[in-house]
């Protein structure tokens, strides 16, 4: 199939940069599509800021279909980018590890002297975490890890299962298409084959492969 003219905007999480999602960018476009990364300023802008930003991407974007894929905490943000953008041509979202609901982490951080300053202008976000809608209009799928590992794992008391940043339940949303759970930790999603695979088959599908 032809996808000429569908583009795939890749958003990452808290504490990266656009880079973060090069292996993803070039693995989906070993399979046919027009993928590039997009960067905001995570911890040096708050939600709602970020938030324009990525519909300003949106909207920028040159195909005539868009289709998203973001970690942790860019997928919290796009959707919340797509809840003010009645008119749009996104179609298909898949979200890597993000805790659309609610993030125990998150808050143990805020609530930490050590964490909170390191969260930036996102604190608020993580002791109120909004309710985040998926429109009638998009599909959109999620992929959560089981494999507690990195700080996250040391530092964080979290209900299992988890990736060491986010529990399964916390990734989970009754409007989902499809929803997976890999053997993965949070920061590994970006640089896994088998992710990569199965984001590709969804962008195709509307399911991941399994």
């Amino acid at each position: 199939m032809n996808r000429a003219g569908e583009v795939v905007l890749l958003f990452h999480g808290l504490w990266m940069n656009r880079a973060a999602m090069i292996y993803l960018v070039r693995s989906l476009a070993a399979s046919g599509f027009r993928a590039r990364s997009v960067g905001y300023l995570s911890a040096m802008r708050d939600f709602d800021d970020n938030a324009a930003r990525v519909r300003r991407a949106i909207a920028n974007a040159d195909g005539s279909a868009v289709h998203l894929v973001a970690h942790s905490l860019g997928g919290m943000i796009c959707l919340r980018a797509l809840e003010h953008m009645p008119k749009h041509r996104v179609q298909r979202v898949v979200l890597l590890g993000t805790p659309i609901g609610g993030c125990v982490g998150g808050r143990q951080l805020a609530e930490s002297r050590w964490g909170a300053p390191l969260l930036g202008k996102t604190k608020s976000l993580w002791l109120a975490t909004p309710k985040l809608h998926i429109p009638d209009n998009v599909e959109v799928g999620a992929i959560a890890g089981t494999r507690r590992f990195g700080l996250g794992g040391i530092l964080l008391k979290l209900p299992l299962p988890n990736d060491g940043v986010v529990t399964v339940a916390e990734t989970r949303h009754p409007h989902l298409v499809d929803h997976l759970v890999l053997p993965i930790a949070h920061s590994q999603m970006l640089v896994s084959p088998r992710v990569s695979r199965e984001i590709a088959t969804f962008l195709k599908t509307g399911r991941f492969a399994r």
